[in-house]
């Protein structure tokens, strides 16, 4: 009974365990990666105006790099690497920088024609952008260089600038408010304590000027001689 019951609990396990690892295997490979792409030599590759964004145009699939990754987008899903032909791992969203290439830039390239104009665009060697895409981006070094290689292409930024030089203006002019405003209010003020001020300096000079308590002295003569004149006339009387 108890080989039984051991024969049993073996059974168990053996079959138990391939099932455990064949269920870790079908997680692994739900997300299948690209294969490698292969190249005779390092791609030439192109920069798309108005991006900073580098293609490869020679290649039947889509390459790109920005940002220090190389980008490819396989069977609906986005990969990425840090080497252009193997390497790639998923990336669970789509970057941010493809909504700026446009969806024909192969026929612009093919047609050398960029939003109408003529495109002299450049090809650069993919160690070179490996080592200088930083640097260019930061010095805007593909501007300066003929407008990214488009005769006659007009930054899309600079609308922006005259509405950045409009705003500028009424905050320069409050300040001047500001300082003209305590410039009225100062003869205002002045006033108001000159007037009350001034009927305080008045009433001081009549309790502390000894000159006007004089005529009270001599408005006080008279009547001492008044008092005199009654006292001879008194004594006067009193003689008779």
């Amino acid at each position: 009974m108890k080989k039984l019951l051991f024969g049993t609990m073996l059974f168990a396990t053996v079959f138990a365990f391939p099932i455990h690892a064949m269920a870790e295997v079908n997680v692994g490979v739900s997300i299948s990666l690209p294969p490698p792409i292969v190249f005779a030599s390092p791609p030439m590759m192109v920069v798309l105006p108005e991006t900073y964004v580098y293609v490869v145009p020679d290649m039947g699939v889509d390459i790109f790099f920005y940002g220090g990754w190389w980008w490819r987008p396989w069977e609906g899903r986005w990969y990425r690497s840090r080497y252009y032909s193997s390497g790639w791992v998923y990336y669970q969203r789509v970057p941010a920088f493809y909504s700026s290439i446009p969806s024909g830039w192969r026929n612009d390239y093919r047609d050398r024609r960029w939003r109408g104009l003529q495109w002299n665009y450049q090809q650069i060697p993919q160690q070179q952008v490996q080592r200088n895409w930083s640097t260019w981006q930061k010095n805007k070094h593909w501007e300066k260089q003929q407008t990214w290689g488009v005769q006659g292409l007009k930054p899309r930024t600079r609308p922006q600038q005259p509405s950045k030089a409009v705003q500028q203006k009424p905050q320069q002019s409050r300040p001047e408010s500001r300082e003209v405003q305590p410039k009225q209010s100062r003869p205002q003020s002045e006033s108001v304590q000159s007037e009350r001020s001034a009927p305080q300096h008045r009433e001081t000079p009549q309790q502390s000027n000894p000159s006007k308590g004089k005529p009270e002295k001599s408005q006080g003569k008279p009547e001492k001689g008044d008092d005199e004149k009654q006292d001879r006339k008194q004594d006067r009387q009193d003689r008779k």
